[in-house]
């Protein structure tokens, strides 16, 4: 019998030269048209931090500095699609343009965090209010 295994995925936190935050609203199910960070599934022979950066530019048209890690999102629960590991990074942008693309319907930046959010990402911006502030 062939063992399950969580996925590992990446979620970043761009924060803007005018200091708000980007998000992109999804095409695609689970939660379709909802609001969510840019992320996605760390692909074989990619480093967590690497996969951050090309998921940003995939979805958002933004090159990012990433500054570090928020957290470490793991409940067995927050992906409809199975049992999903996220590593949340927090960034600055550095280039590109804002632009929607990959599985992105559209992209904007936002002052205050949205209602219709996709997975946990409420818990994740709430918990990098300290940042979006700074």
């Amino acid at each position: 019998m062939r063992q399950k295994h969580p996925r590992i995925a990446v979620d970043i936190i761009i924060k803007r030269r005018n200091n708000k935050f980007v998000l992109i609203k999804r095409a695609n199910n689970p939660f379709k048209d909802f609001w969510a960070l840019p992320g996605g599934f760390v692909e074989y022979g990619e480093t967590v931090e690497q996969a951050a950066i090309r998921e940003a530019k995939e979805e958002t048209g933004l090159d990012v500095e990433p500054l570090g890690i928020l957290g470490v999102y793991s409940e067995p629960s927050r992906d409809p699609r199975g049992h999903v590991v996220s590593i949340v990074f927090l960034a600055l942008e550095k280039g590109g343009n804002l632009k929607a693309s990959s599985d992105a319907k559209q992209v904007e930046e936002f002052e205050k965090i949205p209602r219709k959010l996709a997975f946990d990402h409420k818990k994740i911006l709430e918990d990098a209010k300290w940042f979006l502030s700074t």
